[in-house]
């Protein structure tokens, strides 16, 4: 079977290898859909921190079921399904607590072990969630908006609360309309006006700014002086990372959604003079998949979805995604 790795950051190689057997507790998946998310492309950069070479990338699947034994879902052959791409251990503390998005021994599909960038794949049966008649397209996009959607969970966002969401890339998006479908008010920013533009027309986000612009005075204004009670990185970026806490309320919130590689610094008076709770939010679990697949209506799975490619096709299109000038939100992979 064809499949694609990531030898060393900026080169993928196309390769063929034999068809993967599963073990008692795998199921045999073939793939149809490949998303392409943030990690792909900073992996590809060589600017992903939990990375090594070489990696077959993707974690964004929908896939059929060719083989499976005895499962607790009564899932078989033929069945499409969603992968969880957190491999968890079960055991230690974090597992233990319910929070198997952030297990000590995690292995990511398409970071810390292969993912789906292959014709077919075996993966743990405990981690395939029933598609439930979702189109292959939607299947795709459940894993990036879950992140999102514990991001939310983790926050406790409430109904009538003023977010910022900072990053109107796929994440930052996702979160944006879930937020809403809860009943929060979202205050969108970033450095791209296509993407502000995406954010007001295509998810309804009635303030949207350049963060270029200084946004502090108008989230100000639509606060009534407050500011956002949490706010939301969604960029990745050291900057913006550095900086949100700007439109942050006293008493409120600040939620690292993003991931950066190096350090952050923080001025500690101005973060301690708000009584700032800082907190990280990584991965999902499969509560926020169950979330997503049940709001999956309300979302614009066709605008979000910018631009396709054949499995084959991948390699030279990969560079472009990279572009801001190609207004890439999501790219996605097709095998079938």
């Amino acid at each position: 079977m064809n499949y694609i790795v990531c030898e060393e950051p900026f080169k993928f190689i196309f390769k063929e290898k034999e068809n993967p057997s599963r073990s008692n507790d795998q199921a045999l998946l073939k793939v149809h859909r490949i998303g392409i998310c943030g990690t792909d492309l900073h992996a590809f950069t060589g600017d992903q921190p939990f990375f090594s070479y070489p990696r077959i990338l993707g974690h964004e699947l929908a896939a059929e079921i060719l083989e499976i034994g005895d499962n607790d879902q009564g899932l078989k052959r033929g069945d499409n399904v969603i992968v969880m791409p957190y491999v968890s251990c079960g055991k230690c503390i974090a597992c233990r607590n319910g929070k198997t998005n952030c297990c000590t021994n995690i292995q990511v599909l398409g970071v810390h072990a292969d993912g789906g960038m292959q014709e077919e794949i075996v993966v743990r049966k405990d981690l395939l969630i029933p598609a439930k008649g979702l189109s292959y397209d939607e299947m795709a996009i459940v894993e990036p908006l879950a992140i999102g959607a514990h991001a939310i969970r983790r926050a406790n966002i409430k109904p009538d609360e003023i977010i910022v969401v900072v990053g109107c890339g796929p994440i930052g998006i996702g979160l944006m309309k879930l937020a809403q479908i809860g009943g929060a008010e979202v205050i969108a920013l970033d450095v791209n006006d296509s993407r502000l533009k995406y954010a007001k027309e295509e998810i309804g986000v009635k303030h949207a700014f350049n963060v270029m612009k200084n946004p502090v005075e108008e989230i100000s204004k639509i606060t009534g002086g407050d500011m956002a009670t949490a706010v939301f990185d969604a960029t990745g970026n050291k900057k913006a990372l550095e900086t949100g806490i700007d439109y942050m309320a006293n008493g409120g919130r600040y939620i690292l959604v993003g991931l950066s590689k190096g350090d952050l610094n923080y001025n500690h008076p101005k973060i301690h003079a708000k009584e700032t709770s800082l907190m990280c939010s990584r991965n999902a679990t499969l509560e926020d998949f169950k979330n997503v697949m049940e709001n999956l209506d309300k979302f614009p799975t066709h605008s979000f979805i910018t631009h396709k490619v054949h499995f084959n096709k991948m390699i030279e299109n990969f560079e472009n995604w990279l572009r801001p000038e190609n207004n890439v939100i999501k790219a996605m992979v097709e095998l079938s």
